[in-house]
Protein backbone atom coordinates (compact mmCIF):
# COMPACT_ATOMS: atom_id res chain seq x y z
CA UNK A 1 0.00 0.00 0.00
CA UNK A 2 1.41 3.39 -1.00
CA UNK A 3 0.22 6.49 0.79
CA UNK A 4 1.30 10.09 0.41
CA UNK A 5 1.75 12.33 3.43
CA UNK A 6 0.82 15.94 2.63
CA UNK A 7 1.50 18.72 5.11
CA UNK A 8 1.47 22.49 4.95
CA UNK A 9 4.80 24.29 5.19
CA UNK A 10 4.36 25.55 8.74
CA UNK A 11 6.03 24.86 12.09
CA UNK A 12 5.27 21.41 13.47
CA UNK A 13 2.42 21.45 15.93
CA UNK A 14 1.77 19.04 18.75
CA UNK A 15 -0.86 17.39 16.58
CA UNK A 16 1.60 16.75 13.74
CA UNK A 17 4.21 15.47 16.17
CA UNK A 18 1.68 13.09 17.63
CA UNK A 19 0.93 11.82 14.15
CA UNK A 20 4.63 11.25 13.52
CA UNK A 21 4.85 9.23 16.71
CA UNK A 22 1.88 7.05 15.97
CA UNK A 23 1.62 6.77 12.19
CA UNK A 24 3.73 3.68 11.71
CA UNK A 25 3.99 2.17 15.14
CA UNK A 26 7.27 0.34 14.63
CA UNK A 27 5.87 -2.17 12.17
CA UNK A 28 2.69 -3.46 13.87
CA UNK A 29 0.97 -5.71 11.36
CA UNK A 30 -2.59 -4.69 12.25
CA UNK A 31 -3.98 -7.66 10.30
CA UNK A 32 -5.75 -10.87 11.25
CA UNK A 33 -3.89 -13.16 8.88
CA UNK A 34 -0.56 -12.97 10.75
CA UNK A 35 1.19 -11.16 7.93
CA UNK A 36 4.23 -9.20 8.98
CA UNK A 37 4.15 -5.52 8.09
CA UNK A 38 7.12 -3.37 7.05
CA UNK A 39 6.55 0.38 6.87
CA UNK A 40 8.90 2.51 4.75
CA UNK A 41 9.20 6.28 4.90
CA UNK A 42 10.47 7.35 1.49
CA UNK A 43 11.20 10.84 0.18
CA UNK A 44 10.96 12.32 -3.33
CA UNK A 45 14.32 11.08 -4.61
CA UNK A 46 12.43 10.59 -7.88
CA UNK A 47 11.30 14.12 -8.67
CA UNK A 48 8.77 13.18 -11.33
CA UNK A 49 5.60 12.15 -9.50
CA UNK A 50 4.37 9.70 -12.13
CA UNK A 51 7.78 8.02 -12.36
CA UNK A 52 7.98 7.88 -8.57
CA UNK A 53 4.55 6.27 -8.26
CA UNK A 54 5.37 3.70 -10.93
CA UNK A 55 8.74 2.78 -9.45
CA UNK A 56 7.55 2.31 -5.87
CA UNK A 57 4.41 0.45 -6.97
CA UNK A 58 6.62 -2.06 -8.77
CA UNK A 59 8.89 -2.35 -5.71
CA UNK A 60 5.86 -3.08 -3.56
CA UNK A 61 4.44 -5.62 -6.00
CA UNK A 62 7.72 -7.44 -6.63
CA UNK A 63 8.75 -7.55 -2.98
CA UNK A 64 5.40 -8.87 -1.79
CA UNK A 65 5.37 -11.46 -4.59
CA UNK A 66 8.77 -12.74 -3.41
CA UNK A 67 7.80 -12.52 0.28
CA UNK A 68 4.17 -13.62 0.56
CA UNK A 69 4.11 -13.30 4.34
CA UNK A 70 5.09 -9.63 4.38
CA UNK A 71 2.95 -6.57 3.69
CA UNK A 72 5.03 -3.58 2.51
CA UNK A 73 3.54 -0.21 3.42
CA UNK A 74 5.18 2.73 1.66
CA UNK A 75 4.48 6.19 3.09
CA UNK A 76 5.77 8.95 0.84
CA UNK A 77 7.08 11.86 2.89
CA UNK A 78 7.98 15.45 1.91
CA UNK A 79 11.50 16.81 2.38
CA UNK A 80 10.04 19.73 4.38
CA UNK A 81 10.41 19.30 8.15
CA UNK A 82 12.00 15.90 7.65
CA UNK A 83 14.46 16.27 10.52
CA UNK A 84 11.77 17.30 13.00
CA UNK A 85 9.44 14.47 12.12
CA UNK A 86 12.16 11.80 12.25
CA UNK A 87 13.48 13.10 15.57
CA UNK A 88 9.96 13.14 17.03
CA UNK A 89 9.28 9.59 15.89
CA UNK A 90 12.55 8.22 17.21
CA UNK A 91 12.24 10.01 20.54
CA UNK A 92 8.97 8.17 21.11
CA UNK A 93 10.42 4.79 20.05
CA UNK A 94 7.95 4.84 17.15
CA UNK A 95 8.09 5.73 13.48
CA UNK A 96 8.61 3.52 10.43
CA UNK A 97 10.51 0.25 10.32
CA UNK A 98 12.72 1.53 7.49
CA UNK A 99 13.52 5.03 6.22
CA UNK A 100 15.96 6.92 4.03
CA UNK A 101 19.02 8.68 5.49
CA UNK A 102 22.30 10.16 4.26
CA UNK A 103 25.69 9.86 6.02
CA UNK A 104 25.62 13.00 8.16
CA UNK A 105 22.22 12.10 9.64
CA UNK A 106 23.15 8.63 10.84
CA UNK A 107 25.68 9.20 13.68
CA UNK A 108 23.30 11.18 15.91
CA UNK A 109 20.69 8.42 15.75
CA UNK A 110 23.29 5.72 16.33
CA UNK A 111 24.36 7.63 19.42
CA UNK A 112 20.76 7.79 20.68
CA UNK A 113 20.26 4.07 20.08
CA UNK A 114 17.57 4.63 17.44
CA UNK A 115 19.17 2.61 14.63
CA UNK A 116 19.81 -1.12 14.33
CA UNK A 117 23.08 -2.33 12.74
CA UNK A 118 22.56 -4.25 9.50
CA UNK A 119 26.00 -5.79 8.89
CA UNK A 120 24.39 -9.19 8.31
CA UNK A 121 22.25 -7.73 5.51
CA UNK A 122 25.09 -5.95 3.75
CA UNK A 123 27.84 -8.56 4.14
CA UNK A 124 26.79 -10.84 1.22
CA UNK A 125 26.73 -7.88 -1.18
CA UNK A 126 29.56 -5.77 0.25
CA UNK A 127 32.05 -6.33 -2.57
CA UNK A 128 29.51 -5.23 -5.19
CA UNK A 129 29.33 -1.60 -4.07
CA UNK A 130 31.33 1.55 -4.80
CA UNK A 131 34.21 2.37 -2.42
CA UNK A 132 32.35 5.14 -0.55
CA UNK A 133 28.90 3.58 -0.44
CA UNK A 134 29.03 1.30 2.59
CA UNK A 135 31.68 3.18 4.62
CA UNK A 136 29.57 6.32 4.20
CA UNK A 137 26.65 4.59 5.91
CA UNK A 138 28.75 3.10 8.72
CA UNK A 139 29.59 4.32 12.22
CA UNK A 140 32.40 2.91 14.40
CA UNK A 141 32.86 -0.06 12.10
CA UNK A 142 29.19 -1.08 12.03
CA UNK A 143 26.93 -0.71 8.98
CA UNK A 144 23.63 1.10 9.52
CA UNK A 145 22.47 1.86 5.97
CA UNK A 146 21.77 -0.23 2.87
CA UNK A 147 22.92 1.89 -0.11
CA UNK A 148 20.26 2.54 -2.75
CA UNK A 149 21.67 5.52 -4.70
CA UNK A 150 24.84 7.60 -4.95
CA UNK A 151 25.46 11.26 -5.72
CA UNK A 152 28.68 12.51 -7.29
CA UNK A 153 30.51 15.75 -8.04
CA UNK A 154 33.27 16.52 -10.49
CA UNK A 155 35.02 19.41 -12.22
CA UNK A 156 33.20 21.41 -14.89
CA UNK A 157 34.89 23.76 -17.33
CA UNK A 158 33.72 26.62 -19.54
CA UNK A 159 35.57 25.95 -22.79
CA UNK A 160 34.94 29.48 -24.10
CA UNK A 161 36.66 31.08 -21.10
CA UNK A 162 39.64 28.73 -21.35
CA UNK A 163 39.97 29.38 -25.08
CA UNK A 164 39.93 33.15 -24.60
CA UNK A 165 42.70 32.73 -22.01
CA UNK A 166 44.75 30.66 -24.46
CA UNK A 167 44.50 27.50 -22.36
CA UNK A 168 44.15 24.37 -24.48
CA UNK A 169 44.20 21.76 -21.70
CA UNK A 170 41.81 22.32 -18.77
CA UNK A 171 43.60 22.58 -15.41
CA UNK A 172 43.31 19.27 -13.52
CA UNK A 173 45.69 19.81 -10.60
CA UNK A 174 46.36 22.52 -8.05
CA UNK A 175 49.63 23.40 -9.79
CA UNK A 176 47.89 23.71 -13.15
CA UNK A 177 45.24 25.97 -11.61
CA UNK A 178 47.94 28.21 -10.15
CA UNK A 179 49.64 28.42 -13.56
CA UNK A 180 46.38 29.12 -15.41
CA UNK A 181 45.02 31.77 -13.03
CA UNK A 182 47.11 34.75 -14.30
CA UNK A 183 46.20 33.96 -17.93
CA UNK A 184 42.53 33.66 -17.12
CA UNK A 185 42.58 36.93 -15.16
CA UNK A 186 44.31 38.70 -18.06
CA UNK A 187 41.46 37.56 -20.31
CA UNK A 188 38.96 39.19 -17.94
CA UNK A 189 37.64 36.14 -16.10
CA UNK A 190 37.90 34.41 -12.74
CA UNK A 191 39.43 30.94 -12.49
CA UNK A 192 37.59 28.96 -9.81
CA UNK A 193 34.02 29.00 -8.57
CA UNK A 194 33.70 28.90 -4.77
CA UNK A 195 30.89 29.24 -2.22
CA UNK A 196 31.94 30.81 1.07
CA UNK A 197 28.57 31.73 2.58
CA UNK A 198 28.17 30.34 6.12
CA UNK A 199 25.18 28.26 5.06
CA UNK A 200 27.08 26.62 2.16
CA UNK A 201 28.12 23.08 2.99
CA UNK A 202 31.87 22.59 3.22
CA UNK A 203 31.40 19.21 1.52
CA UNK A 204 31.09 21.21 -1.70
CA UNK A 205 33.86 23.75 -1.17
CA UNK A 206 36.63 23.48 1.45
CA UNK A 207 36.49 19.81 2.43
CA UNK A 208 37.40 18.49 -1.04
CA UNK A 209 40.50 20.72 -0.96
CA UNK A 210 41.34 19.38 2.50
CA UNK A 211 41.00 15.79 1.31
CA UNK A 212 43.01 16.54 -1.83
CA UNK A 213 45.80 17.84 0.41
CA UNK A 214 45.77 14.50 2.23
CA UNK A 215 43.94 15.74 5.33
CA UNK A 216 40.79 14.90 7.24
CA UNK A 217 38.24 16.81 9.26
CA UNK A 218 38.22 14.40 12.20
CA UNK A 219 40.75 12.10 13.82
CA UNK A 220 40.21 8.39 13.21
CA UNK A 221 38.40 7.95 16.53
CA UNK A 222 36.12 10.94 15.88
CA UNK A 223 36.96 12.46 19.25
CA UNK A 224 38.97 15.42 17.94
CA UNK A 225 39.55 17.34 14.71
CA UNK A 226 42.64 17.35 12.53
CA UNK A 227 41.82 20.02 9.95
CA UNK A 228 44.29 22.45 11.58
CA UNK A 229 47.24 20.20 10.78
CA UNK A 230 49.59 20.62 7.80
CA UNK A 231 47.18 19.45 5.06
CA UNK A 232 44.48 21.82 6.30
CA UNK A 233 46.93 24.71 6.27
CA UNK A 234 48.03 23.78 2.75
CA UNK A 235 44.41 23.69 1.54
CA UNK A 236 43.43 27.00 3.11
CA UNK A 237 46.63 28.68 1.95
CA UNK A 238 45.91 27.50 -1.61
CA UNK A 239 42.39 28.90 -1.38
CA UNK A 240 43.58 32.20 0.05
CA UNK A 241 46.24 32.62 -2.64
CA UNK A 242 43.60 32.25 -5.35
CA UNK A 243 41.37 34.71 -3.53
CA UNK A 244 44.14 37.28 -3.24
CA UNK A 245 44.95 36.96 -6.95
CA UNK A 246 41.34 37.62 -7.92
CA UNK A 247 41.05 34.07 -9.25
CA UNK A 248 37.86 33.55 -7.20
CA UNK A 249 34.91 35.94 -7.67
CA UNK A 250 34.55 38.33 -4.73
CA UNK A 251 30.85 37.51 -4.66
CA UNK A 252 31.88 34.06 -3.37
CA UNK A 253 31.96 35.46 0.16
CA UNK A 254 28.16 35.38 0.26
CA UNK A 255 27.50 32.70 -2.35
CA UNK A 256 25.73 29.44 -1.60
CA UNK A 257 26.07 26.17 -3.49
CA UNK A 258 23.81 27.28 -6.34
CA UNK A 259 24.91 27.57 -9.98
CA UNK A 260 21.98 29.50 -11.39
CA UNK A 261 22.66 33.26 -11.44
CA UNK A 262 26.18 32.73 -10.07
CA UNK A 263 29.25 34.15 -11.88
CA UNK A 264 30.09 30.60 -13.01
CA UNK A 265 26.58 30.06 -14.32
CA UNK A 266 26.74 33.37 -16.18
CA UNK A 267 29.95 32.38 -17.96
CA UNK A 268 32.32 34.61 -15.99
CA UNK A 269 34.41 31.83 -14.37
CA UNK A 270 36.53 29.15 -16.00
CA UNK A 271 35.80 26.18 -13.76
CA UNK A 272 33.95 24.75 -10.80
CA UNK A 273 35.34 21.87 -8.75
CA UNK A 274 32.18 20.30 -7.28
CA UNK A 275 29.58 20.39 -10.02
CA UNK A 276 26.73 17.89 -10.06
CA UNK A 277 25.03 16.40 -13.14
CA UNK A 278 22.05 18.75 -12.83
CA UNK A 279 24.42 21.73 -13.18
CA UNK A 280 25.15 20.71 -16.77
CA UNK A 281 21.59 21.45 -17.84
CA UNK A 282 21.67 24.75 -15.97
CA UNK A 283 24.82 26.14 -17.59
CA UNK A 284 23.98 24.74 -21.02
CA UNK A 285 21.11 27.24 -21.22
CA UNK A 286 23.60 30.08 -20.93
CA UNK A 287 26.81 28.74 -22.47
CA UNK A 288 25.51 26.27 -25.05
CA UNK A 289 26.24 22.55 -24.87
CA UNK A 290 29.41 22.80 -26.98
CA UNK A 291 31.08 24.96 -24.34
CA UNK A 292 30.58 22.55 -21.43
CA UNK A 293 33.34 20.12 -20.53
CA UNK A 294 33.28 17.67 -17.61
CA UNK A 295 36.60 16.55 -16.18
CA UNK A 296 37.70 14.42 -13.26
CA UNK A 297 37.90 15.53 -9.62
CA UNK A 298 40.88 17.78 -8.94
CA UNK A 299 44.24 16.49 -7.79
CA UNK A 300 46.38 17.97 -5.03
CA UNK A 301 48.47 15.37 -3.26
CA UNK A 302 45.50 13.07 -3.89
CA UNK A 303 42.68 12.97 -6.40
CA UNK A 304 39.43 13.30 -4.46
CA UNK A 305 35.87 14.41 -5.10
CA UNK A 306 32.67 14.38 -3.09
CA UNK A 307 29.69 12.10 -3.45
CA UNK A 308 27.49 10.46 -0.89
CA UNK A 309 25.22 7.43 -0.75
CA UNK A 310 21.61 7.48 0.26
CA UNK A 311 20.72 4.46 2.34
CA UNK A 312 17.82 2.72 3.99
CA UNK A 313 18.20 2.43 7.76
CA UNK A 314 16.42 0.16 10.24
CA UNK A 315 14.55 1.55 13.23
CA UNK A 316 15.82 -0.14 16.40
CA UNK A 317 12.26 0.01 17.76
CA UNK A 318 10.86 -2.04 14.87
CA UNK A 319 8.67 -5.00 15.84
CA UNK A 320 9.56 -6.73 12.58
CA UNK A 321 13.33 -6.65 12.28
CA UNK A 322 13.63 -9.87 10.27
CA UNK A 323 10.99 -8.82 7.74
CA UNK A 324 12.57 -5.37 7.47
CA UNK A 325 15.96 -6.91 6.78
CA UNK A 326 14.45 -8.95 3.96
CA UNK A 327 13.22 -5.71 2.42
CA UNK A 328 16.66 -4.08 2.79
CA UNK A 329 18.28 -7.06 1.09
CA UNK A 330 15.71 -6.86 -1.71
CA UNK A 331 16.38 -3.15 -2.27
CA UNK A 332 20.15 -3.68 -2.53
CA UNK A 333 19.80 -5.92 -5.57
CA UNK A 334 20.85 -4.69 -9.01
CA UNK A 335 17.35 -4.80 -10.53
CA UNK A 336 15.92 -2.38 -7.99
CA UNK A 337 18.92 -0.04 -8.02
CA UNK A 338 19.29 0.13 -11.80
CA UNK A 339 15.60 1.01 -12.09
CA UNK A 340 15.91 3.63 -9.33
CA UNK A 341 18.90 5.18 -11.06
CA UNK A 342 17.01 5.42 -14.34
CA UNK A 343 13.96 6.99 -12.68
CA UNK A 344 15.78 9.39 -10.35
CA UNK A 345 18.85 10.50 -12.29
CA UNK A 346 21.08 9.51 -9.37
CA UNK A 347 23.72 6.85 -9.83
CA UNK A 348 23.50 3.28 -8.66
CA UNK A 349 25.90 2.58 -5.78
CA UNK A 350 26.75 -0.82 -7.26
CA UNK A 351 29.88 -1.41 -9.34
CA UNK A 352 27.93 -3.77 -11.63
CA UNK A 353 25.31 -1.12 -12.43
CA UNK A 354 23.88 -1.05 -15.94
CA UNK A 355 23.53 2.38 -17.51
CA UNK A 356 21.34 3.00 -20.55
CA UNK A 357 22.51 6.61 -20.90
CA UNK A 358 24.41 7.59 -24.03
CA UNK A 359 25.22 11.06 -22.66
CA UNK A 360 29.03 11.45 -22.53
CA UNK A 361 28.73 13.86 -19.60
CA UNK A 362 26.82 11.24 -17.61
CA UNK A 363 29.61 8.77 -18.30
CA UNK A 364 32.23 11.23 -17.03
CA UNK A 365 30.32 11.79 -13.80
CA UNK A 366 30.04 8.03 -13.38
CA UNK A 367 33.82 7.76 -13.79
CA UNK A 368 34.19 10.29 -10.96
CA UNK A 369 32.39 7.97 -8.53
CA UNK A 370 35.63 6.07 -7.93
CA UNK A 371 37.13 9.20 -6.35
CA UNK A 372 34.09 10.17 -4.27
CA UNK A 373 34.43 10.69 -0.52
CA UNK A 374 31.08 10.68 1.33
CA UNK A 375 32.07 13.28 3.89
CA UNK A 376 33.13 12.36 7.40
CA UNK A 377 30.13 11.22 9.46
CA UNK A 378 30.20 12.42 13.04
CA UNK A 379 27.43 13.37 15.45
CA UNK A 380 28.96 16.86 15.67
CA UNK A 381 29.71 17.23 11.94
CA UNK A 382 27.27 20.03 11.26
CA UNK A 383 28.31 22.11 14.27
CA UNK A 384 31.98 21.65 13.39
CA UNK A 385 31.27 22.75 9.85
CA UNK A 386 29.70 25.98 11.12
CA UNK A 387 32.77 26.77 13.24
CA UNK A 388 35.12 26.24 10.32
CA UNK A 389 32.97 28.13 7.80
CA UNK A 390 33.10 31.24 9.96
CA UNK A 391 36.88 31.05 10.28
CA UNK A 392 37.39 30.51 6.54
CA UNK A 393 35.42 33.68 5.92
CA UNK A 394 37.73 35.48 8.35
CA UNK A 395 40.73 34.36 6.29
CA UNK A 396 39.25 35.38 2.95
CA UNK A 397 38.33 38.83 4.27
CA UNK A 398 41.82 39.34 5.68
CA UNK A 399 40.85 39.30 9.36
CA UNK A 400 42.91 36.24 10.25
CA UNK A 401 45.85 34.25 8.96
CA UNK A 402 45.10 30.67 7.82
CA UNK A 403 46.78 28.87 10.72
CA UNK A 404 45.18 31.08 13.37
CA UNK A 405 41.76 30.61 11.84
CA UNK A 406 42.15 26.83 11.66
CA UNK A 407 43.38 26.68 15.26
CA UNK A 408 40.49 28.82 16.47
CA UNK A 409 37.96 26.60 14.70
CA UNK A 410 39.69 23.49 16.02
CA UNK A 411 39.52 24.76 19.60
CA UNK A 412 35.77 25.32 19.33
CA UNK A 413 35.29 21.94 17.68
CA UNK A 414 37.40 20.03 20.21
CA UNK A 415 35.61 21.72 23.11
CA UNK A 416 32.30 20.58 21.63
CA UNK A 417 33.54 17.04 21.01
CA UNK A 418 34.90 16.75 24.56
CA UNK A 419 31.48 17.63 25.97
CA UNK A 420 29.83 14.93 23.90
CA UNK A 421 32.00 12.05 25.09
Amino acid sequence: MISTVRRIAAPLTALVLAAALSSCGGGDSGSSDSKKSVTLWMYPVIADQAASDAYWKKVETDFEAANSGIDLKLEMQPWANREEKVAAAFSGKKGPDVLLMIPDQIPQYVKSGSLEPIDDVVAPEKDKFLPAAIPGLSVDGKVYGAPIYHTVTSTMYNKTVLAKAGIAKPPETWDEIKAAAPKIKAAGFSTLDYSAAPEATLNLNFYPLLWQAGGNVFADDGKSVTFNQAPGLEALTFLKSLWDQGAIPKTAISAGNVVADSPFGKGQVAMAMTSVPADVATVTKTWGAANVEIGSPLTGKKQVGFGLPGGLVLNAASDNVDASKKFLSFMMQAAQLDALSKASGFYSPRIDAKSESTDPNAAKFRDALQYAVPGEPNAAARQVMSFLSTEIQAVLTGKKQPQQALDDAAKQANDLLSRQR
